[in-house]
């Protein structure tokens, strides 16, 4: 993402809305940059349990982040809510990269945008595995 135009929110497909809470500022008075990540990751597991059935705690697949990044374009404090867009950069037969937009404000602009990369592992073996059926399904849906 470095050097490139942020996208607008009509690029996402998906929004999760996310509450700032007062510890997520820090001493500079806005919410802390590793917070963002803890929003994409939010963001994207409610999507894959809400809508493609992920169980985190039973589940046979699990899927690990192997990389993310971030650029950030404006910052945002507690109150203020924000919303996650989530949009397919890539799906392959284990993984997935998801293009994450943080949105706050009422001007449409973005906060933040960034990727993570999901690999979809067996838990019992902790190898990677093809993405089931409900879950690609739901993914699919986000344009991939």
């Amino acid at each position: 993402m470095a050097g490139d135009e942020p996208l607008p929110r009509g690029a996402f497909d998906a929004f999760q809305t996310i509450t700032t809470r007062w510890h997520d500022n820090d001493l500079y008075g806005h919410v802390n940059n590793v917070t963002y990540y803890a929003w994409f990751d939010t963001a994207v597991n409610r999507f894959l349990i809400e809508d493609g059935g992920l169980d985190i705690y039973n589940g046979p697949v699990i899927a690990y982040v192997v990389s993310s990044g971030c650029e950030y374009y404006r910052s945002v404090a507690y109150p203020e809510p924000v919303e996650v867009g989530l949009r397919v950069e890539r799906l392959g037969n284990s993984s997935v990269t998801w293009g994450i937009g943080v949105f706050g404000g009422h001007d449409g602009r973005p906060l933040a945008q960034g990727r993570f990369v999901h690999v979809f592992v067996n838990r019992a073996t902790d190898e990677p595995t093809p993405i089931p059926g409900p879950l690609r399904e739901a993914i699919e849906r986000l344009g991939a």
